[in-house]
Parts: C-alpha cells; structure tokens; sequence
C-alpha cells in the first residue's frame, strides 16, 4: 500500500501584521510555492550534530564554496517508493533505504522535480554502501546526497530536525520581541519618525526611507542602495498606490514585493485611507539583502507605528483642524471655524470610570467613541468632544457617560452642562449611560436639586410606600380606575381610598393638571 506522507507538522512563525500582495514574476519551483511557513533548517546545522553520524557525500553543501547559499530543509518525509514525486510537497529531506531504488538517475530527477531539499540514504539492512550511480546522479542533478549511517534511525533524524526548528522558531521570536521593544522605544523619541526608520533599518540589515506620492523621499535611514533598486522601489510604491497603469484594476494593496539587483523590495501604505486621488498617500520603502521568516512581521510593526506618527501628513485634514482650534483658542468666531473642525453640529460627552482612569483608559475610551479630543481631569472624570453629525453613542463596559444633546460650535458651552448633568443623573441612578433630551424638564436641574425637591414635596407619603405607588401608577395611566386596579391587582374601590388618602395627606387637588404635572415630575425624579 502506498505510503502517506509521514511529516510532523512543525510550529509556524507568526503570520504578519500586514497581508503582502506580490508583484508578479516568473513562475516559481514547485519548492517555493509549497514551502510551509515555518523557519527552515540550514542542512548544515543537521551536519553539524555530532550524534547523529551523517555525512553528505554529493551535491552542493557547506563544502562547495561560499559562492553557494546552504541548502535548508522544511521537513522530513521517509519514503521507500519507487516514485515518491506524488507524496512530495517541495523542501524535504527525504529518507531512504533504497529498498525500490532500480533507477538512480530517474529516481534524482523526480526529486528535483518535486522541489525536495534533500537525500538522506540510510545504510543496511538493503545497502552496506550508497550506491555509485545515485552518488554521480546527486552530483549531477545538484541534489544533497547524505549518508545516514546504520546506528542512526530516520526517527532521529527527524527529530533533530524538528528540534532545530523550534530553536529556530524561539530565535525568531525572540528577535520579533527585541525589535518591536526598540520600535516601541524610537517612536517615543523626541523625533519618532527618523528614529522607527533607523530602528528598522538596522534590525532588516538595509534600508528603510517613507516615499510620497509626489516621488519625494521625506525620510530615511540606513545604507542607501543603488539608483537600479531605488527605482524598483518607486515603482513597487507605485502598486501599492494603485495609480494607473500600476495594476489593472487600479486599486492599492496593503503591501507590496519584489527583487532587484538581489536585493529584496518591500512597500507598504501607511495609515490604510486614500488620499484625495482615491490613492494612498505615504508609502514606507524596505530594501534589504536577505529576507527572513520575521523581517515581514517586524515591518508590520512599523507601519502601524509609522502610521499613527504620520497621520496629520496623510492630508490636510488634520493640519487643518489643529490651525482651527488655534484659532478658537484665540478668540476666534467659533462658527467660522465649524467646518474646519469636522462639523457645524458637536456632542460633548462627560464620562467616568469607577476606579479613576488614567490618560491611557481616556484615550482608549475616546478611539472608542471615534475622536482623540478628550480631557482627563484631575478628579478623574472624562470629557470628550465628538464632531460630526447627531448620533447615538454606545454605553462602553466600565464608564459611565453623561451625553449632551448635538450643538453647533456656539453652543458648547450649554452642551458641556448638559453632559455634566446628565452625567450626574446616570450616576444617581446607576445607569450606564444617560441622554440629555431637549425639552426635558429634569435636565434643568442638578440632580441633587431634583432629589431635594423630591423628598420635600412627597414628604407627607415617606412612610407610605403603598400609597406612593399607587400614585404614580394612577398618574402613570392618566387616573384611569380600573386599569390602575389591574395593573396593581387590587380592587378599583381600593385604587379609589388610597388616591383620596394621598389627596388628603398632600393637601391637593389630584384633579388639578399642574399638581399632577407637578406630583409626575417628582415621582420620577431621583431619591
């Protein structure tokens, strides 16, 4: 019965932060296109494990010069097929004892057809030598041919290989980690934008410059190379933009890649929005002499560092609204300045956390809410000012928001009392989040004026409860006796003795429609 394939599957490297879209090129091996995600082994390293015994007697290796980049293996596959080509997926050692091997040459040749790494033969019980003609065969195909004494099991082989490759998964990430902390560091620098670049150029080993879309090169860093791979790089920024006559259909990618000059192109856009054009604005460039499992992953870090630092370049609308509020901060007509700062209609919002938040749970708060205007007061209370439109905002998990109703820019300051305010009712009454509705009369006090005159114009029904809910019950339904009763589940001729005893306590005439509105009015205000 033919074998399956019998690979381990190995740990993969993280997937990186930014999708890559690759310029196409000529058709790659099978190899290339099938070689799974994980960090490959160098074959020497697997030469250099003493206990393991194995030597490469044919084809290209550590030996064959400096000229020759290492071989490096995928995975391990055994096989004793005569024809192993369908169980291959291109970058395995393949191990073998030979025991169907009638052909040497053809045997190699479908190898390298399916894109294997290399040839492990192992010695007894079938042979005592590796044959000659698959020797001269590996030699002649390029195929690393390497001998697998008897005292070593495939099992052993494949087992060094999978622990080389988690050391080198563990190196990865431990140089992922490094690199974001030294990204994380520059971009706090008093000049973030040159220090990420320099800190990215330094951990890819080549070069990293921002390119715009008039063709500049704003800033860089790192070892510049030749005028051949700055062009290609423009040009794979101009595929990211998606100009015309970049891609067919005209539309930017996230990234970019490409080689030239064997040096190693990436592109990717910056912020992920178009630029008035319909294109993306600024491009980060990456030229670099070898490409390593984490390079994309690491640039991925970058982008959304460079992103967030190059924002108010993207356009003119975050300068814009800077110069805007400037101006309001002058003294300047704040109606002229609305449409600068994002709307003629404003919502203020006051918020706060029960365990005091600091400026970082502030800021969190505001990207919630869509805008970085936000103040975090000394008592720990949050305002935010959202531009744009009316709409409703969301209750957040753990704040606690008081919402003014939209204003344009002259009425502000109302609209900050009516957050405020609504804040302290969402508060007093344990809601998540509270609206300022216009035309409400609760609105025009403090909650704590409300619960004052609350308690003083019910006072004469504080120690009756019963009372007190039949009241609002019957004014709840416009004094209507028998759907009070029902809603109560109580006789009607019941409804009617406790109103009339809640007429005599109050001194009212419940008739009257302004003491109704007046008894409404403090039944539902906060106590």
């Amino acid at each position: 019965m033919p074998d399956a394939p019998s690979s381990t599957p190995a740990a993969t490297v993280p997937a990186a932060t930014v999708p890559a879209a690759t310029v196409p090129a000529a058709p790659a091996a099978p190899a290339a296109t099938a070689a799974p995600p994980t960090p490959p082994v160098p074959l020497s390293a697997l030469l250099a494990r003493e206990d393991l015994g194995l030597r490469q007697i044919a084809g290209p290796g550590p030996a064959s010069g400096p000229e020759l980049v290492d071989p490096v293996v995928h995975w391990v596959h055994t096989s004793e097929m005569a024809d192993p080509y369908p169980y291959l997926l291109g970058g395995e050692l393949l191990l073998s004892a030979g025991v169907q091997l009638k052909d040497p040459d053809a045997y190699v040749a479908r190898l390298v057809e399916a894109g294997a790494a290399a040839l492990g033969f192992g010695l007894a019980p079938v042979h005592d030598t590796v044959p000659e003609a698959l020797v001269a065969a590996c030699d002649r195909r390029g195929v690393p041919l390497i001998e697998v004494p008897p005292q070593t099991t495939f099992t052993a082989v494949a087992r060094a290989v999978w622990r080389l490759m988690a050391e080198a998964r563990h190196h990865e990430l431990r140089r992922i980690s490094r690199a974001q902390q030294g990204l994380a560091t520059a971009a706090a620098r008093p000049d973030p934008v040159p220090a990420v670049l320099g800190q990215l150029a330094g951990r890819l080993g080549g070069w990293a410059v921002l390119l715009s879309a008039d063709g500049g090169e704003p800033a860089s860093a790192g070892r510049a190379p030749s005028p051949q791979v700055r062009q290609a790089l423009a040009r794979l920024a101009g595929v990211v933009r998606g100009g015309p006559g970049e891609r067919e259909a005209g539309a930017p990618v996230a990234s970019a890649s490409d080689t030239a000059d064997g040096t190693h192109l990436c592109a990717y856009a910056l912020g992920g929005g178009q630029g008035p054009a319909g294109h993306v604005g600024l491009v980060l460039g990456l030229a670099a002499p070898r490409r390593e499992a984490g390079d994309h992953t690491i640039a991925g870090v970058a982008v959304v560092l460079l992103s967030l630092l190059t924002a108010p370049h993207q356009g003119v609308d975050g300068t814009g609204r800077d110069a805007a509020l400037t101006r309001l901060l002058l003294g300047a007509d704040p109606a002229r300045t609305a449409a600068e700062l994002g709307g003629e209609r404003w919502t203020v919002v006051h918020a706060r956390a029960g365990r005091g938040p600091t400026p970082f749970t502030a800021s969190a708060l505001g990207a919630a809410l869509g805008s970085a205007l936000v103040e975090t007061a000394p008592d720990g209370s949050v305002r935010l000012l959202l531009p744009g439109p009316a709409r409703d905002v969301p209750a957040q998990p753990g704040w606690v928001l008081g919402v003014s109703e939209p204003v344009g820019p002259a009425e502000l300051a109302l609209a900050d009392t009516q957050a405020a305010r609504a804040l302290a009712r969402a508060q007093a009454a344990h809601l998540p989040l509270v609206t300022h509705r216009r035309g409400s009369l609760s609105a025009l006090l403090a909650p704590d004026e409300l619960a004052a005159h609350a308690r003083l114009r019910l006072a004469p029904l504080a120690d009756a409860p019963a009372l007190r809910e039949t009241l609002r019950t019957w004014l709840s339904l416009h004094g209507g006796w028998d759907r009070t009763a029902a809603a109560m589940g109580v006789h009607r001729n019941t409804v009617r003795q406790r109103i009339a005893r809640c007429a005599a306590l109050l001194g009212d005439d419940l008739d009257d429609p302004d003491v109704r509105m007046e008894l409404w009015f403090a039944l539902r205000s906060p106590t």
